[in-house]
Parts: structure tokens; sequence; C-alpha cells
């Protein structure tokens, strides 16, 4: 048997015999890519502290990832069901590991950020190259329990990212969390060529760059408006980008419905599940990705847990997940998606209402049952809409849909952690200055705290520190008057840090509170929406509802054989 399997998985007389193990390649590839970002959460103070990181820098530091991730995805798959599915993934983790590198190695904001983006490149070409290798390579039957495997996976990334970085924080600085990604890239790069067989679509016409450019473009730009607006205001950086992306949107639909050959056919979205499944995924990780954005902060700055114990902490949430999935796999047969989506959407919906009840007494113990319906709750409605997402592709056309499935997931996350922390900024700012009005404070600190709830800690630590100085500078004095005067003042600093310190906890505790209120609103009205567009089990499929036919995939055969005939002759 040789090492490398150059068999491509479309020439297979049977199924293939090791695919559960290139799963396995699969699962590992999208793993680093899903924990790259919520690694970063964790590390974020360590490296705002050693980089003098502003809030602003911070954020494209986190987002410099996700622009070109979400933006590159659908052109790429289609350029990887073309040329070469196992290529793209081949590419995609080269790519990625060597961002991983160079982020390890920088010293500046600039840096980092061009580090991150050079690795959403990366994890751009994987993404969508894990899905349509998956669909390839498992018969019909089996892809099902596959994608259910694939969703945990995500689901344990998730949870998984701020262990990983917490373990490598105790003794490593924060270049150890990029360079954590080299090792498993290059062992999933082995894997992919020892275990995952080739795969490129058996016929497939030229690829519609025209259209790829425009989803890069308009995809790009409503991503860049999500970050900018929300975070740093509606002015003219935010405003033309939402101009671009409404106007390039336009232009990409009217293109595609044209395209005799589209890199993305519009007309799926007429099919209601297939409609259904991705605002469903859009709207699950809006929740996701913005509940994690303030759980992980309220753990480490409100209760005081370091990195590690941080994502420990998170565990329940993975373990849910891979409950949720198996429940999920059960289930979906024999009740059908439409019941298992609802009922993961009405989890989340009420994991989120469970949040509501924070306050500045919460423990970590009020927050574990929030975890785990959250985790059962993403396990149950993920996997059936990404099966039925790529289940709405023809087998030409595996990298798109992975990459439509992956697109929507991505503006999820980056709307939930865009709106959602805009909402969460806002409220703690507030809280704060009606928590912390009574309080003598230096000029300027209240301002500085509002900024977010590490700024807020750090400015009562400082009044401490000025606290403690004038204290001794009192034990000092040999002049009794002067020693007096120094104590109180030291003692009034140290009520004043303590009262801040309360002040910016109970604060935080109550904006986490008011915005799950807000994010419970959001996917209740989108569960509403989704049961509604997601046709019943067993329901007759009218023409909307029909997956691709064999005979469409016919013409579009002969379409590409007319192509290649043409091209030929020329």
């Amino acid at each position: 048997m040789r090492l490398v399997i150059n068999e491509p998985v479309e020439q297979m007389d049977r199924p293939y015999a090791r695919r559960w193990w290139a799963l396995l390649v699969l699962c590992l590839s999208l793993l680093i890519i899903v924990m790259a970002n919520t690694a970063l959460t964790v590390a974020a103070p360590d490296m705002t502290r050693d980089l003098g990181l502003s809030s602003a820098d911070l954020q494209w530091v986190i987002d410099g990832y996700t622009v070109p991730y979400a933006a590159l995805m659908l052109l790429l798959g289609a350029i990887g069901d073309k040329y070469s599915r196992r290529g793209a993934l081949l590419l995609g983790l080269f790519v990625f590991g060597g961002g991983a590198v160079a982020g390890s190695l920088v010293d500046s904001s600039t840096g980092v950020i061009a580090a991150r983006a050079v690795m959403g490149v990366g994890a751009a070409m994987i993404m969508p190259a894990t899905l349509s290798l998956l669909a390839a390579t498992f018969p019909k039957a089996e892809r099902s329990r596959a994608i259910v495997l694939w969703t945990a996976t995500a689901g344990l990334a998730i949870a998984a990212g701020p262990l990983v970085a917490g373990a490598l924080l105790r003794d490593h600085g924060w270049a150890s969390t990029f360079l954590i990604n080299v090792p498993i890239a290059a062992l999933a790069m082995i894997g992919a060529l020892v275990l995952v067989p080739p795969s490129k679509a058996g016929h497939h016409s030229r690829i519609d760059y025209v259209g790829g450019l425009l989803s890069v473009i308009w995809v790009g730009a409503l991503v860049y408006m999500i970050i900018e607006g929300p975070h740093f205001g509606w002015g003219v950086k935010a405003v033309t980008a939402a101009v671009v992306a409404g106007v390039t949107l336009v232009a990409f639909v009217v293109w595609e419905l044209r395209h005799p050959r589209p890199v993305l056919d519009v007309r799926r979205f007429a099919n209601r599940r297939f409609a259904g499944s991705n605002l469903a995924v859009a709207l699950f990780f809006l929740a996701v990705f913005g509940a994690f954005y303030y759980l992980t902060q309220h753990l480490q700055f409100v209760l005081g847990y370091d990195a590690l114990e941080t994502g420990v902490r998170m565990l329940p949430l993975a373990g849910a997940v891979f409950a949720g999935s198996a429940l999920t796999g059960y289930l979906t047969p024999r009740v059908g998606m439409k019941v298992t989506v609802t009922a993961g959407m009405v989890g989340g919906t009420a994991a989120l209402a469970l949040l509501t009840r924070v306050d500045s007494a919460s423990s970590y113990g009020d927050f574990v049952l929030p975890l785990v319906v959250l985790g059962l709750a993403i396990g149950l409605a993920l996997s059936p809409c990404t099966d039925a997402i790529m289940g709405a592709f023809p087998e030409s056309e595996l990298g798109v849909g992975g990459a439509v499935n992956d697109t929507s997931l991505e503006l999820g996350g980056s709307l939930g952690i865009a709106v959602l922390g805009s909402v969460l900024a806002g409220s703690y700012s507030s809280h704060l200055a009606d928590a912390a009005g009574g309080t003598k404070l230096p000029g300027g600190a209240l301002s500085t705290a509002q900024d977010s709830v590490g700024a807020g800690y750090a400015v009562a630590q400082q009044i401490g520190a000025q606290a403690h100085k004038l204290a001794e500078q009192a034990a000092a004095s040999t002049d009794p008057q002067q020693a007096a005067q120094l104590k109180a003042q030291a003692g009034q600093l140290a009520g004043g840090a303590r009262q801040m310190a309360d002040a910016v906890g109970s604060s935080f505790a109550d904006a986490v509170a008011h915005t799950s209120v807000v994010g419970a609103v959001v996917l209740g009205v989108g569960t509403v929406l989704v049961a509604v567009l997601l046709p019943r089990k067993g329901r007759a499929a009218d023409a909307s509802d029909e997956a691709p036919e064999p005979e469409a995939e016919a013409a579009e055969a002969a379409a590409a054989g007319s192509d290649r005939v043409a091209s030929s002759a020329s």
C-alpha cells in the first residue's frame, strides 16, 4: 500500500475504506481554525499589555482574521471544486501555519494584524475544503453521521480554545497561542496526504470569476461594516463599507441570475429548507459567539479566574455539544430536521434567558446550566442544518456548498460579537456611570474605566496602588500632622478603589444580563422565522424544495463538455 493516497475518491468503485480516519484529519483541520479565534479571547490581555494595544488595535487583531476568512470562502471553495479539494486543504494548512509562525515573531500591532489576516486566508481555504471532502468521501447513507461529528468538533473547538490557551499562558507568552497551531497544521497535512483521497468535480466548467470577485467584495465590505460601525462609530469608513456592500450585493445577485454557470446559484435561496438552514446557522452563531464573548470576560475579570481556569470552566459547553450531536443523530431521522432545529434554537434562546439572571452576587455555579443548555442546543440544531445545506448542492459544487454554510456561520459570529458586544459596552458604560457616580475618583478615571471591564479593574488597581504609596509615605513621615493627612488620603483612596472595583463588577454583571435579554429576543424571533421556513417531515415537496435533479447535473456536464470542446478547438 502506498504511503500517499493518490486514487481520486470519484474513481473508487466502493466506499473509501479509511473514510473515518480521513474524517479525523478533516476534524483536526477544522479544530485549529475555530480555536484560532476562541483562544485569542483568553490571550488578549497578555497581548494588550506586551504590545501596548489600544482597544481599536485589539479589535482588529481579533477581526483581521475574520474579514478575509469570510470574504474569500465562496471563491476559494469554487476553485477547490474545479482543481483539487485536497490541494485546497493542504495549501490552506500551509498558509495558516505560515501566518501562525509570523504571528509569534512580530512585536507590533500591525504585524499581528497582518499575520492574523494571512491565517484568515488559510482558513478560507481549509473550512470549505473540510466539508466538501467529507461529502465527497462519505456515501450519502453515512454523510449525516459524519457531519454530526464535524459539527461536534466545531463546538468542541469553541470551548477548547480558551482551555489550550490558558494552559499555554501559565508558562509561556501569548506567542505560544500562535505557535501551537504549527505542529497541528503539519500533522493535519501529513494526515491529509496519507488518509484523505484527492477529490475534485468530475465535470466543472470555467469558474465565474466575476461573480466570485463580487462575492469577495460584498461579503468583505459587510463584515468590515459590522466590525467598524458598532465598535468605532458610524463614520465615513463604516458608511462607505455599507454602501459598497449593498451595491456589490445587488450586482452579485443580478450577475449570478444572468450567468449560465454562476459561482453560486442564488435561486437556491427560494428553497425553504436551504434558506431556513442558512438563517438558523447565522442566528445561532450570532448568539453563541456573542455569549462566548462576554462570558469569558465575566469569568476572567469579574469572577477572577485565570486563563486556564476559564478554559476548564467552559468544558461543560463542549461536553453538552457532543451529547446534543448524538441526540440529533438519533432524533432527526425519526422526527425530521424541523423539530430538531427548532428545539435547538428554543434551547439556545432558553440558555440566553437564563443568563439574564446574572448579577453581582452570581458565582460560577450560576453559569453551568446555561452553558450545558447552550451546548445541547448547538448539537441539536447545527448538524441537520449543515446536512441540508450540503445536500442542496450537486457533487460538482460541494466546495461551494461548504463555503455557503461557513459564510453563514462567520457572518452570524461577526454580527454576534459586533452587535451584542456593542450592546454590552454601552450597557456597562451606562451602569458604571450610575454606580460610580458617588465615588471621588481622580480626573478622567471614570471615563477610562468605562472603556471596558478590564480597564475598569485596572483603574481600581491604580487607585489602590496610589493609596498604598501614600500609606507608605505616611508611615515614613516624621511630621505627625503630615502623616495624619497622608494616612487620611490613603484611606480615602483605598475606599475609592474598593468602591470602584465593586462598581465595575456589578456594572458588568448587569450589562451581561441586559445583553442576554437582547440576544434572547433576537434568537427567539429568529426561531419563529426558521420554524416557519423549514418544511415539515414528509410534506410533499414543492418545486422550490426539491434537491437538484440528476437531469440538471447531466445538463451541466453536457455544458462543461461543450466548453471543453470549444476550448480545445480554439
